[in-house]
């Protein structure tokens, strides 16, 4: 097996077409197809189901699509690296809107400093989609709250966030002085919430603990954008819970809302550093992770990532 048969084999399949994807690779269409059946040969499977309106992976051929562009990905880093004396290469890391808004630039910078010649690729999206791209292995790590859905992960536990409610301040009301007084969860019954969709792990575990509070939230709207359920909440049509990290997208928080912990022990959002599986990770993907992990509990000790706890080894 060759790496030119991986590079066709994953081009045929991007493109859906055989001549299609001859002609992007410059190649005589029979000179591909013949290729790509010598590699079905070789694998003793058959990996593209062929029609007259072109050609789709089979569910063996999606699978092995899959590894082939990590085999790809992999390989051309690895061309980097030796052409270079310092450690390269590419690194896609996926973070959630309140991660990203306190460990985003932090992050950047020191692998800037680290890592000068590693390109880093953040992604900023729900924790529900970015579970999936890690299970596409369209990220190599991530920081997500639910584990549930690992695939060969190697997972580690980093830390805890406290919630907050999160109310806007009424006209005339002035910002809150020194620190408020805790609320139940209970106290939250008639509260009107704007919160995430099922798609955030915020929301799960937010509807677990309403649960174990026996209530049920009063839930006037669901917004799958911080940027905007944060403004909905200045705007006063609602209130919210969130980590304190979310105060991070609020301009001028102190003036514009109030916030007030949840005293509920269990009412805590658990984050976790998540990667393929350390044989599936680049070097220059496992020199990010430990760089991620050594940004986030500096944040956390130096007390500029509030309201969190480090996960218990790491205390």
């Amino acid at each position: 097996m060759e790496l030119r048969q991986l590079r066709y084999f994953v081009r045929v399949v991007e493109l859906g077409s055989m001549s299609r994807a001859a002609l992007d690779l410059d190649l005589v269409q029979s000179a591909l197809s013949q290729q790509v059946s010598r590699l079905e040969g070789e694998l003793c499977t058959r990996l593209l189901q062929r029609s007259s309106k072109g050609v789709v992976p089979t569910e063996a051929g999606l699978a092995f699509f899959r590894e082939a562009q990590l085999t790809l990905r992999h390989a051309a880093q690895a061309v980097r690296a030796a052409q270079q004396s310092r450690l390269s290469g590419s690194v896609t890391v996926g973070l959630a809107s309140t991660t990203a808004a306190v460990l985003g630039v932090p992050l950047m910078r020191a692998m800037r400093e680290r890592y000068p010649d590693v390109r880093l690729h953040l992604v900023e999206s729900m924790s529900g989609h970015l579970t999936g791209m890690l299970n596409a292995r369209q990220l190599d790590l991530a920081v997500l709250f639910d584990t549930g859905a690992a695939r060969r992960w190697s997972v580690m536990p980093l830390l805890q966030e406290k919630l907050y409610l999160m109310r806007p301040l009424a006209a005339g009301e002035a910002a809150a002085s020194g620190t408020p007084a805790p609320v139940g969860m209970a106290q939250l019954k008639d509260v009107p919430l704007i919160l995430p969709t099922f798609a955030h792990g915020l929301r799960n575990a937010l509807d677990a603990a309403f649960a174990r509070a026996g209530i049920k939230p009063d839930l006037i709207a669901e917004v799958d954008s911080l940027t905007m359920l944060m403004d909905a909440v200045c705007a006063g049509l609602g209130c919210t819970v969130q980590p304190w990290a979310a105060l991070e997208r609020v301009h001028d928080a102190a003036r514009r809302l109030h916030w007030a912990e949840i005293a509920d022990a269990q009412a805590r959002r658990s984050n976790a550093l998540c990667s393929l599986s350390d044989d599936e990770l680049s070097p220059a993907a496992l020199a990010t992770r430990v760089v991620l992990a050594d940004c986030a509990r500096q944040l956390v000790r130096s007390g500029a990532w509030k309201g969190t706890q480090l996960a218990h080894h790491d205390l």
